[in-house]
């Protein structure tokens, strides 16, 4: 679960790269949203001027609610749709994914009772809604794993993907991972943490029986010995990947078979200082991995690629690392952000996106490189090497500062296609209210070179 933030806004202006005037920053909220955060994105590949984004809005009815945010413009305008919360609970943790056909697929944590004794009400669970229509209507929820008058064990930060790649025997799976506690936030030693895994093929309409991925586990506290932070991604020939992150590091496993058998897990990259880290003015940051593959035609068709923080380094930097042999041997990780190393200067919650038509690495993330104190901006940095170096990008957006009064969420997200290149990421508008943007990015596809 996720703790407090808040940040407000500078006059100053964050100083811009050369990319700066070839970018566009768009409101993506309407003025009444109640606290947006922890927002995904993704892009219609039927149609790249569909994109849709979501979050969920604190202070609704039952704590939150959850929301989408559509355009068909390509990010010039946005309509926001709010999801139905027919039991006024608790909903957030949302991600966000598109089919091969143009469906999109939503799913998000549903939940109410946690930490208190005997509650008068109690449910756990994760929801799927979908839309036909570029996320103008959802479809009825439903349930992947759902507990009734129960919240133990505890469904949480649920990662969604679809199988897109031509060719593939599994072509259009939905694939969802997530974090089940015995019981959340208990530190009674033996209670337990575990990665579960699920999977629908008939386009969301139903889920198979959930089962546990992960040989080993975690603790239950919600922390570094946690296993968390588990996103499902398609190989090119419908291989499913995972890695999350625990006590050890960085935990890799695939399926052959389209999600219904795992192997054993394999430590694939330590994690020094772990996932959950101190950031100066939050009250809670992590650098939990992000799994993406490549699935273009381009040179690197079928690399595997990790996203993650930690603080080899000393101070919190991101880094990617890849395979090119379906995970049985990773280079050595490389660091994306392009600042001085060693400089004390922080990065956090990053987020990647891979183009499934140049093969493009994109990468978002805050960033503090060029402020001071708890001042934050963003940066999103690109690879067209397959890993080997970056271009960062400052987005064009001004700094902020964070304190620990509103809550801010865990992460923030990015999606590509085409060199259509989409970060979504919170912000705060004054010293208490917060809003979500997109900064709408488009290369000529294969370079750095904006599309003119």
């Amino acid at each position: 679960m996720k703790r407090f933030l808040s940040c407000f806004l500078l006059s100053a202006l964050f100083v811009t790269s050369s990319l700066a005037q070839s970018h566009t920053v768009v409101r993506i909220t309407q003025p009444d949203a109640t606290q947006p955060a922890e927002v995904a994105v993704a892009i219609n590949p039927t149609n790249p001027n569909n994109i849709i984004a979501a979050s969920f809005q604190y202070g609704r009815p039952g704590g939150t609610s959850n929301f989408t945010y559509t355009s068909t413009d390509g990010g010039k305008t946005w309509k926001t749709v709010e999801t139905k919360n027919v039991k006024s609970i608790t909903q957030g943790d949302d991600v966000i994914t598109f089919d091969s056909k143009g469906v999109a697929h939503h799913a998000f944590i549903s939940f109410v009772g946690i930490r208190v004794p005997r509650p008068k009400r109690a449910i756990t669970g994760i929801i799927v809604t979908s839309s036909s229509d570029g996320g103008l209507t959802w479809d009825e929820p439903v349930p992947a794993v759902d507990h009734i008058n129960s919240v133990t064990p505890f469904e949480d930060k649920p990662a969604i993907s679809a199988d897109t790649v031509t060719g593939s025997p599994y072509k259009n799976n939905l694939y969802l991972a997530w974090t089940r506690f015995d019981v959340y936030g208990s530190k009674d030693p033996d209670c337990k943490s575990h990665i579960y895994f699920t999977a629908s093929t008939d386009g969301g309409k139903t889920f198979a029986m959930p089962f546990k991925i992960s040989d080993t586990t975690g603790d239950c506290v919600d922390g570094d010995n946690t296993l968390e932070g588990a996103v499902p991604a398609s190989g090119t020939k419908g291989e499913v990947y995972v890695v999350w992150a625990g006590a050890k590091g960085l935990y890799f496993d695939k399926s052959l078979d389209g999600g219904v058998t795992f192997g054993k897990d394999k430590i694939i990259s330590d994690m020094p200082g772990g996932w959950e880290m101190d950031i100066a003015g939050i009250s809670r940051a992590n650098g939990m991995p992000v799994t993406k593959v490549d699935t273009s035609n381009g040179a690197h068709r079928g690399t595997i690629y990790v996203n993650w923080i930690d603080q080899r380094n000393g101070d919190t930097d991101v880094f990617l690392m890849s395979s090119r042999d379906g995970g049985e041997n990773w280079l050595q990780p490389i660091r994306v952000n392009d600042d001085k190393l060693k400089n004390g200067k922080t990065q956090f919650f990053t987020w990647m996106a891979v183009d499934p038509v140049d093969g493009a690495i994109n990468i978002i993330f805050y960033d503090r490189r060029d402020t001071e104190g708890t001042m934050t901006g963003l940066t999103m940095a690109r690879s067209i090497d397959g890993g080997k170096t970056f271009v960062n990008h400052k987005v064009n957006m001004p700094p902020f500062d964070c304190n620990k009064a509103v809550f801010f969420g865990d992460y923030s997200g990015i999606d590509a296609y085409g060199g259509l290149v989409v970060p979504v990421f919170t912000h705060f508008v004054d010293k208490t209210k917060l809003a979500v943007s997109a900064a709408i990015f488009r290369f000529k596809p294969g370079t750095q070179e904006p599309l003119k």
